[in-house]
């Protein structure tokens, strides 16, 4: 019998698959079916109970969770679901080290990812990946608002995020100081430009130039017609919010001189006989003469006994609120006031006319409103700066209650 060669051998060899003989049957490819489905089985399963628990432990350990944004699809709802769950105990941590509050800028038409980047950049926050899927999950990454924040770096990322999408919570401080006249206030207004309030608003509003209702200040009810709110706008420090207008300001400081100057010191000012506007005429006037609180009792019984003799008040600030802004000084209030300026033409100079000015001349402090609601008892008609007053008394008076004594003061003041 004839063997076949070498090479045929290998050819059928070649031919064969070697698996031919380990096929295996259809009760083993059943059996893996069956596993695979037990395992995928299981897993869901797995997710399932940690997606129910994790609601459950959200409910009641995290005020903060919600069922989301209505525009999440089921498969990212799940996704960021476990995903913050994940990280649940990181949302309750600060958003940054530190503990001083940072002014943080977040410019018009920026997206959640560029203002949780330069967020990051001031370093007030850490994770911004965190960051940004609770925003997205929580629908907030499109309702940032533009506008400036005081942002904490104690804060949480659900404190953060809340606190980027109300920006009428964050608030700016005005401080009006004692004394300036309204023009001065909106200078301060044109130099700071705060939230919407505008400085030209402001001022067409207080001087009557602009509707604005009055009705609501019963302080006000006897305020002439057309009559300028000078005197009334309260000096004090405002907090005001980032989207107020210029309304909203002309309110505050209103109601702020109502809760301040308190009916019982109306009723005084009556009971010397003054209106509440020819008070605050008469403190307007106090609060430009005494620098000094202390001083302002006596120096409003000076003009007190002046006005009952019927002599002129002679008070250099009416005829400073006459000459109006000084170009060379740049200020409302000229110092040096000439031989010339003492004789002006106006209703507000103290010098020529008798009696109150027509209107207050600036806005007092509670101090100067008091003052003339409570003077001091005295016989007083003069009184001269004190060129000695030192310390304390720097910007004090000397009193007297006779002419000759008020000459022999100045006399000496300029000897010295």
């Amino acid at each position: 019998m004839r063997r076949r060669g070498y090479n045929q051998d290998v050819k059928e060899a070649l031919r064969k698959n070697p698996y031919d003989d380990e096929k295996p049957g259809w009760a083993l490819w059943a059996l893996r079916l069956v596993l695979l489905f037990l395992a995928v089985t299981a897993c869901l399963t797995a997710s399932i109970i940690m997606y129910v628990r994790w609601l459950g432990a959200a409910q009641i350990d995290a005020p903060w969770a919600t069922a989301g944004a209505a525009d999440l699809n089921p498969a990212e709802r799940v996704y960021l679901q476990t995903y913050l769950a994940a990280r649940s105990g990181q949302l309750s941590e600060s958003i940054a080290a530190g503990v001083e509050p940072a002014e943080f800028v977040v410019e018009p038409g920026q997206t959640a990812g560029d203002i949780a980047a330069e967020l990051a950049q001031a370093g007030l926050l850490g994770d911004t990946t965190l960051f940004l899927t609770y925003l997205r999950y929580h629908g907030l990454d499109s309702q940032l608002e533009a506008g400036t924040y005081r942002v904490d770096p104690r804060w949480s990322i659900p404190d953060l995020a809340l606190g980027l999408t109300q920006s009428f919570g964050q608030e700016i401080a005005l401080r009006f100081l004692e004394g300036w006249r309204v023009e001065e206030m909106a200078a301060y207004l044109s130099t700071v430009t705060p939230a919407k309030i505008e400085a030209d608003a402001f001022l067409n509003i207080v001087q009557r130039r602009a509707p604005f209702d009055l009705r609501p200040y019963r302080a006000l009810e006897a305020l002439p017609d057309g009559a300028s709110l000078e005197g009334f706008m309260f000096p004090d420090t405002y907090r005001v919010p980032l989207d107020a207008d210029t309304a909203y300001l002309v309110d505050l400081m209103l109601k702020n001189f109502e809760r301040r100057v308190t009916p019982e010191v109306r009723a005084a000012m009556a009971e010397n006989g003054l209106s509440l506007r020819e008070g605050v005429t008469l403190a307007s006037i106090v609060e430009r003469e005494a620098p000094l609180a202390s001083e302002r009792p006596r120096v409003a019984a000076v003009f007190y006994n002046r006005l009952a003799q019927s002599m002129p008040l002679q008070a250099d600030p009416t005829v400073q609120y006459a000459v109006g802004f000084d170009e060379s000084t740049g200020t409302w209030w000229k110092s040096g006031l000439t031989q010339a300026d003492l004789q002006i033409s106006s209703p507000y100079n103290t010098y020529v006319n008798t009696g109150l000015p027509p209107g207050p001349i600036a806005n007092p402090s509670l101090s100067s409103l008091e003052a003339v609601a409570y003077p001091a008892q005295s016989n007083e008609l003069f009184f001269v700066a004190d060129c000695n007053g030192q310390g304390p008394n720097v910007g004090g008076h000397i009193f007297s209650e006779t002419y000759a004594e008020h000459l022999s003061n100045v006399e000496r003041c300029r000897q010295e």
